[in-house]
């Protein structure tokens, strides 16, 4: 596996991803941004984050596939939500861990960062996930 998750002493533990990522692989893999939208333009759980979540790290997944990677290999997740609040973090964590497993998503995540922004290209899209992958 050409990258390597942790999180050094002094740095917030629990968190529910890693702070740090070393990666070592040769190619780079960067999924744009994959938000809840089906092949079809359909977009999946209208008005609902935790479905959004789960379909739009669903797409994130095909993306990485796509390249031959998978999530192991994810040094860097940048994820934006909409209208973002604090009380909001319970609906986004059971998205991820509704596709955790079925997706190979490691837990904790990959370092990420959870952005908040008042709206995304469409407005019934409420959350878009980016990803950056090494792979040898």
């Amino acid at each position: 596996m050409p990258v390597r998750r942790f999180t050094p002493e002094g740095l917030l533990q629990p968190a529910p991803y890693h702070h740090v990522a070393v990666g070592t692989g040769s190619r780079h893999v960067h999924v744009s941004g994959q938000t809840a939208s089906l092949a079809d333009g359909t977009t999946v759980a209208p008005g609902d984050l935790s479905g959004q979540v789960a379909q739009a790290l669903r797409n994130t997944a095909r993306g990485l596939a796509g390249a031959g990677a998978t999530f192991d290999d994810v040094v860097r997740l940048t994820i934006y939500v909409t209208r973002w609040k604090p009380e909001k973090i319970g609906a986004f964590m059971a998205g991820v861990e509704s596709v955790a497993d079925e997706i190979g998503l490691p837990q904790p995540l990959p370092p990420s960062s959870l952005i908040g922004v008042d709206c995304l290209f469409d407005p019934g899209v409420l959350v878009e996930v980016e990803a950056t992958a090494l792979v040898d």
